[in-house]
């Protein structure tokens, strides 16, 4: 079994080496090397580094390029790590996809903060990516839901079921 794991950035890769002139953070090395690093897997890995941009700034073709790596490798079973913002819009385009389990996962805070959610939602996400049928999902706030049923509560930021 091999995961393939893919960076496209948001909080969960964010750094903040900057104090002054423009974003104070900047998208660093993929926090789920980190996470891999913790973990010792025994399972195979591969890690793409497709995009490093705050999901605010993932544009149509950004997702084109994310759908044809993710058509494009062998792996059956694939992870994204992404901004929480707009990580529904980006599960609608890998919907065309109905031969892997994909999982879209993300962080509430940078995987380098001491208070982050990265490595749960990293290790759920790592957790259910085997027994999950092909399809599209979000691992986010403790649970995997399908893209399709689910949205986002604006007043919590979290991810529910519709």
């Amino acid at each position: 079994m091999k995961i393939t794991f893919i960076q496209t950035g948001g909080t969960i890769d964010k750094d903040y080496p900057k104090t002054t002139k423009g974003y104070a953070f900047e998208i660093a090395e993929p926090a789920v090397k980190r996470i891999l690093e913790k973990l010792n897997p025994t399972f195979e890995y591969e890690i793409i580094s497709a995009l490093k941009k705050d999901s605010l700034d993932i544009s149509e073709d950004d997702r084109k390029r994310i759908l044809k790596i993710c058509k494009d490798t062998n792996s059956k079973r694939i992870i994204i790590t992404h901004g929480t913002d707009t990580m529904l819009e980006t599960a609608k385009v890998l919907s065309e996809i109905k031969d892997k389990t994909i999982i879209i996962t993300g962080a509430m805070r940078p995987e380098r903060f001491s208070n982050s959610d990265a490595p749960i939602t990293v290790g759920i996400a790592i957790g259910v990516v085997n027994i999950l049928e092909s399809g599209i999902y979000i691992a986010m706030n403790g649970k995997i839901l399908s893209w399709d049923k689910c949205k986002r509560d604006m007043k919590t930021g979290q991810f529910i079921e519709n």
